[in-house]
């Protein structure tokens, strides 16, 4: 299939949440190829990528109303497309032949693709990893340094309750707390999908 490259702007959008199908049309020609690839990446199943594909583009079309921007498109698409592979991935029964932490690198690489599909520019990327950056150095300091040790530094909850002589359960309320309050101050700048993505990842 011939990849046909065009601008959305807002008139296209428009047109496409009132149901107008040449727009939809163009959205699928532009994207088509993409996503196929994007989900054949992770479950190498041509076919069956493409069949996902067909689903992403279907409840794109189904749900067009609910998209508010541009960009809005594209952040469904991607979205829906790691849904749908994921739920497969889960369909055959891979988690019991690789594991459970085999699954979580699969969704941590789908969540990675995703949010480089967004395609910032440097400063763009240099903006969001400060305000990622802000956000965690705003938290209290006993629940940042928690955080830091167990995301960052990788530590396991049971060695940062001996490392800072604390309950595990304190721990992890530290994490969950933390958690929370970066999704709040990021959602203050960036839209939901991202700071889903972003929390999905740290989490």
């Amino acid at each position: 299939m011939v990849i046909e490259q065009f601008e959305i702007n807002d008139f296209f959008l428009l047109r496409f949440k009132k149901g107008d199908e040449l727009a939809f049309e163009k959205i699928f020609k532009s994207n088509y190829n993409q996503i196929v690839g994007f989900c054949n990446q992770f479950i190498s199943d041509l076919d069956k990528a493409k069949c996902l594909t067909q689903e992403v583009f279907l409840n794109l079309w189904l749900n067009r109303e609910k998209i508010e921007t541009v960009n809005g498109i594209r952040a469904f698409l991607y979205t829906f497309a790691k849904s749908s592979c994921l739920n497969y991935i889960r369909h055959q029964k891979i988690i019991s032949k690789y594991e459970d932490k085999h699954l979580q690198e699969k969704e941590d690489e789908l969540n990675r693709e995703v949010l480089e599909s967004f395609d910032f520019n440097s400063l763009e990327f240099s903006e969001l990893e400060g305000l990622i950056q802000q956000a965690i150095d705003d938290l209290p300091q006993k629940c940042r340094q928690v955080f830091i040790m167990s995301r960052l530094d990788g530590k396991m909850n049971k060695e940062i309750s001996g490392e800072l002589n604390i309950s595990v359960k304190a721990v992890e309320a530290n994490i969950t707390r933390a958690l929370k309050t970066l999704k709040s101050k990021l959602s203050e700048y960036l839209p939901v999908i991202l700071v889903q993505l972003i929390i999905h990842h740290i989490s």
